[in-house]
């Protein structure tokens, strides 16, 4: 998904994702429907987290049936459910990031104590210097098999 602060908020998020509610409204009759835009292969993994969710006993089984409680279509309070899992997962994302970022000007693994473990560093094998260029070796004519 790449750094979580280029999306502004968790709605941004959604959108990107493709589960952002799109308004399908007519007249007097307000609904929403699921947006076929945005990433395929996160909206994808959403998908299956949320019947993952509606096969146990869980938390967003739960919310699944209050929305379905709420007189909310078997595909709306799907779409409820994804667009709810979508703001967890962009609420870990957010907390990962503040998680990493523990170095002076927020930068990662930026340190003020120097990394040497002594005043004299000594090479270790593969910091030595090449001996020289390589000498020319005399080629042996490869043998003709008939």
């Amino acid at each position: 998904m790449g750094d979580v602060d280029r999306f502004a908020s968790r709605d941004h998020f959604a959108s990107w994702n493709g589960t952002a509610p799109i308004d399908a409204s007519s007249g007097d009759h307000r609904r929403h429907r699921l947006s076929r835009a945005g990433n395929r292969r996160i909206n994808r993994v959403l998908h299956i987290m949320a019947i993952v969710q509606l096969r146990n006993d869980t938390e967003g089984r739960a919310y699944y049936r209050r929305k379905l409680a709420a007189g909310k279509s078997p595909m709306e309070a799907m779409r409820a459910l994804k667009r709810r899992l979508s703001n967890v997962v962009n609420q870990q994302m957010v907390n990962d990031a503040k998680r990493i970022r523990t170095g002076p000007g927020g930068h990662m693994g930026a340190t003020l104590q120097s990394s040497a473990a002594g005043s004299i560093p000594t090479a270790s094998t593969s910091d030595k210097p090449l001996p020289g260029p390589a000498r020319a070796h005399s080629r042996t004519p490869a043998l003709a098999f008939s």
